[in-house]
């Protein structure tokens, strides 16, 4: 059976409920985590953008956003549930490993761009709300590592709830500007109509970009396998169908949080032709414009709200991505860290540099990176949604065939028009470099083209072409020819602690079994042991010396081979493998702590480190609960 998609949460929530209402409450929930990524600072500065700019013009953008963020956001949930892989999972098992390769780097590269928003946004509204220098918050956003730890290990029903209040106050919050800010309905109602031309397609594509998120693609099916679900047809059309009302309260609930930030903009600021330049900006010129002291710190603390729970699902994602299409399981706390320090660099520079302007226009620059990036999810997710072979009678009908295309090709078409015009920029004021930018984006075009080609035909390109990795779970027959492995010396490293017990058991029950030898290895690491070493005498020596002989007499006396060892050294880790090499075991069992958190980083090594030195399998055995 291949890996879970985030074992630690994968079907932790009973759906097995009677009553509709409360089978739809167990089934709400990985919306709401996917709708974060559709209120995060990144739209805030589009939204504001588009309504400072251009009145309520670009609400068609938004509308149009949403539905295909639904539309996509149910197929990727289809997956999870139907197929029980996540999208980057299903990547892996099918394209050859450099397309694979290619898809995870521009899958880092936006979710590097989100949390670059995340970092930048949560940084203005600490200024804001406690007049802390940008710098200092963009460097101080790095400590909310600590606060994955403790968030992820509460449960996704508890990371749910504290999402969802989280929301609701950016939603009040906004509720309230937005009746004080009383917008034009018949302008809004006018916003609906699609327009579009080369002074607003930059910021229709960022809104695009802002609102349709490559990285919740991934997310949401994984997010989707967090429900226990049954294995049966009819079980998993009652889970799809609770999942697509999920979807659509969460996203239709974002749309009102983007369409409020749009039509706050258009209200307060397109009349008076005020152009946003700075989140901060918008805060201060709130409240005297609104004509209510407590609009801008409104604006603050749904901005710190934003960026907060925006942190908790870009976590997730990175874990997602880094597992699915790598198949590398990470500590959550270091996969943030390296994400966050991606993000926090170019946002430091930026602050630096040109202040708080550049902050503004690198949050709206990410948004559009998001936007370039959206394809290479799209496609592979409609291919595989497509496919009957993965998705049985699940498979897209040829209507949602249509609109899932339509809503490629519409990206990919925007986003050809937007990538010409930055190119024509550049050539223009490259000046003598304008050279090296034509050469680079000549290659640039060519690789990405040409991964996006493939892609694209992949499903209809010749077997031979298409080798991909191998499928996940194991065809009918198979587990019959495997071969059957053979334990003949196990080695057991023991502490002296009350967890050895458990280890010893199975490696005696094993022996039992195989007729295998055991080797049990203690290792003494006081100081008196790390200076004489085996002439050491020492009452703590001599306890551990007994300890170890006592277990050799009564395994011995169960019929079971015998060897034990002694080492002294401040390094058990090193002894550990030397000894392994020594008698070259064909397994070793050892007792796993279970230490919890900040003790997890520091006591947990000398497992991680066996595995890594030592091509033997290892058993990680833990004391009973209760």
């Amino acid at each position: 059976m291949a890996a879970t998609s985030l074992p630690e949460i994968h079907a932790s929530v009973d759906t097995g409920h009677s009553g509709r209402w409360r089978k739809m409450l167990a089934f709400a929930g990985p919306a709401y985590l996917v709708s974060v990524g559709y209120m995060d600072p990144g739209n805030w500065v589009t939204d504001l953008e588009g309504g400072a700019r251009f009145g309520y013009r670009l609400l068609w953008v938004l509308v149009l956003s949403n539905l295909m963020a639904i539309l996509l956001q149910t197929l990727s949930a289809r997956l999870g549930i139907v197929a029980g892989r996540d999208l980057a999972q299903a990547c892996r098992e099918t394209y050859p490993k450099p397309v694979v390769m290619a898809l995870w780097v521009l899958c880092e590269i936006a979710i590097a761009a989100c949390d670059l928003a995340e970092v930048l946004g949560a940084a203005i509204a600490l200024n804001l709300l406690f007049h802390l220098p940008l710098l200092a918050g963009v460097l101080l956003t790095a400590l909310d590592t600590l606060l994955m730890l403790l968030f992820t290990r509460l449960g996704i029903r508890v990371m749910e709830s504290i999402v969802l209040s989280l929301i609701f106050t950016i939603a009040a919050c906004f509720a309230i500007e937005l009746f004080l800010a009383k917008p034009a309905l018949g302008a809004m109602a006018a916003g609906l109509a699609p327009r579009l031309s080369g002074e607003t397609l930059y910021v229709a594509i960022a809104i695009l970009g802002a609102t349709v998120m490559p990285h919740n693609l991934y997310l949401h099916s994984a997010l989707a396998q967090t429900r226990r679900i049954g294995d049966s047809q009819a079980e998993r059309k009652v889970a799809c169908r609770y999942n697509l009302i999920d979807s659509l309260l969460a996203l239709n609930g974002a749309l009102f949080v983007n369409a409020a930030i749009l039509a706050l903009s258009a209200a307060v600021f397109f009349p008076r032709h005020i152009v946003v330049t700075e989140l901060q900006q918008a805060h201060v010129l709130l409240s005297p414009l609104l004509g209510a002291t407590f609009a801008s710190v409104l604006f603050a603390i749904a901005l710190l709200c934003s960026g907060q729970s925006s942190t908790l699902t870009g976590t997730m994602a990175g874990q997602i991505v880094m597992e699915g299409f790598l198949n590398i399981r990470m500590r959550p706390w270091l996969r943030r860290l390296m994400t966050r320090t991606m993000a926090i660099i170019p946002a430091a520079i930026a602050v630096w540099w040109s202040g708080e302007r550049g902050s503004y226009q690198l949050i709206l620059l990410s948004q559009v990176i998001l936007s370039l990036q959206l394809p290479f999810a799209v496609i592979p997710l409609v291919h595989f949604t497509n496919d009957r072979k993965r998705m049985g009678e699940f498979a897209n009908p040829v209507w949602v065939k249509v609109l899932a295309w339509l809503t490629a090709a519409l990206v990919l078409v925007l986003n050809g028009w937007l990538t010409y015009m930055a190119i024509r920029v550049w050539f223009t004021g490259g000046g003598r470099y304008a050279g090296l930018f034509e050469a680079g984006a000549v290659v640039g075009i060519a690789l990405i083209g040409g991964l996006l080609v493939w892609v694209t035909i992949e499903p209809w390109l010749p077997q031979h072409l298409r080798h991909g990795r191998a499928a996940a779970l194991l065809p009918e027959g198979v587990a019959a020819e495997l071969p059957v492995p053979q334990y003949r010396r196990i080695l057991l490293p023991l502490d002296h602690s009350r967890y050895d017990r458990n280890a010893i058991s199975h490696g005696a029950a094993l022996a039992k079994v195989y007729g295998a030898r055991l080797y049990l290895l203690h290792v003494e690491e006081d100081v008196t042991s790390q200076l004489y070493g085996a002439m050491a005498s020492t009452a703590e020596v001599q306890a551990g010396r007994d300890y170890l002989a006592g277990i050799v007499a009564e395994l011995q006396a169960r019929g079971i081979e015998v060897e034990s060892a002694v080492r002294y050294s401040r390094n058990p880790r090193g002894e550990i493998v030397a000894y392994a090499r020594e008698v070259l075991p064909d397994l070793i069992v050892m007792s796993g702590h279970g230490h919890k958190a900040f003790k997890d980083i520091i006591f947990g090594t000398t497992i991680n480190a066996l595995r890594h030195e030592l091509p033997v399998p290892l058993l990680i055995v833990r004391e009973p609960v209760g």
